[in-house]
């Protein structure tokens, strides 16, 4: 199982990333990095390498590390804001339709807002830009046009059916896969599944090469034998990179108005595979997509969520910034610098920085779900991510109803998946079973 993620000196290189991002020097270790092979190491080069991600590790929090940033829900509950927010519910009286069409919304905008974002996954916002001036289409106000294959320009193209005026489905993705398991959680195990529960879905129904960063190393701890939180910590430097955060939206669908029951059920999820800020992004959305059923103020639903995790977080310290500029601001792209300013220096998929672009498209979106899409994409990084979460937070807030067609009609009500037992569906009835999920469930989870 020994690959790209879990090579010797793509460890050391994240975990030498991890110990900067807290406030480490690390120089000495990348020198003696950098004199090492990235690939096809030797025995020996490999111990070296395994040295140098060990001493990363064992730097830990700097003397004065002004956040508090615990990996339990109850510590991390004892740490939430004394404030309205961090309530444990809200008033929600929706219609059984509207509930239902509220979560249809939730679906339908995470598939549409993750296609929007999957042709220029990882790519910068400059090179977004160029590409998108190059084709007549910016700013972006719809699916991307088709990338043609430019190797002078870097562009290699990307299947035909992810662009404009091709689109039949949604195509799988991992931002959509686990939605689905965690629906498939739910309906097997209920309101008491456990983070083992998790793990063993994962290995039921996800195959190894098909899930990434945090989520390939728990996967391989889970197989060699550990059992959560140690799949979590160990050998693990992508803790608090996204992996979490893009699992949380079905724990958010089956809790309306109930931010405290829908971050707790994110937080079972997130254990088995990230820590501290990792686990804070899950909690976040979660929360959020709860308030979602409640309000139709995005700076309210982004505080409904930041209620639930630690005030003295880095990740609460820049979404508090990033609403706060855009309420300054009435330029995206400005305040587009001023997260790059602050928080560019992190890895392009870890949580903190991507969860800034979703705040922005949200407080941005001015009640049009393609704008607010489309700015979190423009924004670059962890695009497809960003699109989807951006997307299910807003299609829950104004519904499936108030999705122009233009968004949804393209997919044909198809989403596609390589969980197992779910290879093609309809979102539809995907909604469905969720809106049946929580009825079922709702009144454990209001215990």
């Amino acid at each position: 199982m020994a690959d790209w993620y879990l090579r010797a000196t793509r460890l050391a290189k994240t975990e030498i990333g991890q110990a900067r991002s807290v406030g480490h020097g690390c120089g000495e270790l990348l020198e003696r990095l950098k004199a090492l092979p990235e690939r096809d190491l030797d025995e020996e080069q490999t111990a070296k390498a395994m040295r140098i991600y060990k001493e990363a590790l064992a730097l830990g929090l700097p003397e004065g590390y002004p956040y508090v940033e615990p990996s339990t829900l109850e510590e991390i509950r004892a740490e939430r804001p004394r404030r309205e927010e961090a309530s444990a519910s809200a008033p929600c009286s929706l219609s059984d339709e509207e509930f239902h069409d509220r979560v249809l919304g939730g679906w339908i905008g995470r598939a549409a807002g993750c296609l929007v974002g999957k042709p220029v996954e990882g790519w910068t916002r400059q090179r977004i830009r160029e590409l998108l001036e190059k084709l007549d289409a910016y700013p972006l106000d719809y699916y991307f046009p088709e990338i043609p294959t430019d190797d002078g320009a870097g562009y290699h193209g990307r299947p035909k059916s992810w662009s404009r005026g091709n689109i039949t489905r949604a195509p799988r993705d991992d931002d959509t896969d686990y939605t689905i398991l965690a629906l498939h959680i739910l309906e097997t195990h209920g309101a008491d599944f456990t983070t083992e529960h998790v793990g063993a879905a994962w290995l039921g129904c996800l195959p190894f090469h098909k899930v990434y960063t945090a989520e390939r190393v728990a996967y391989r701890n889970l197989v060699n034998g550990l059992s959560p939180p140690e799949t979590a910590i160990r050998d693990n430097p992508y803790r608090e990179w996204i992996g979490a955060q893009i699992r949380a939206d079905f724990f958010g669908f089956i809790t309306p108005g109930m931010p405290e029951a829908g971050a707790g059920l994110a937080f079972r999820d997130a254990a088995l595979s990230h820590l501290a800020n990792g686990i804070y992004g899950e909690m976040w959305v979660a929360a959020m997509l709860s308030g979602a059923f409640t309000t139709s103020d995005p700076e309210e639903v982004i505080g409904i969520g930041l209620g639930q995790i630690p005030q003295n977080s880095r990740l609460s310290e820049a979404l508090r910034k990033t609403v706060r500029w855009c309420k300054e601001e009435a330029d995206w792209e400005k305040i587009r610098d001023k997260i790059e300013a602050d928080y560019g220096t992190l890895h392009g998929v870890h949580t903190i920085n991507n969860a800034c672009l979703v705040a922005l498209g949200l407080m941005k979106a001015d009640g049009d779900f393609g704008r607010g899409v489309c700015i979190s994409v423009m924004g670059g990084w962890d695009t497809d991510c960003n699109g989807a979460t951006t997307g299910s937070v807003l299609g829950v807030m104004g519904g499936a109803k108030q999705i122009p067609s233009k968004w949804a009609d393209p997919l044909n009500d198809t989403l596609d998946s390589l969980i197992a037992g779910f290879a093609t569906n309809s979102i539809s009835d995907l909604a469905g079973r969720t809106v049946a999920v929580s009825k079922k469930l709702l009144p454990a989870l209001r215990e």
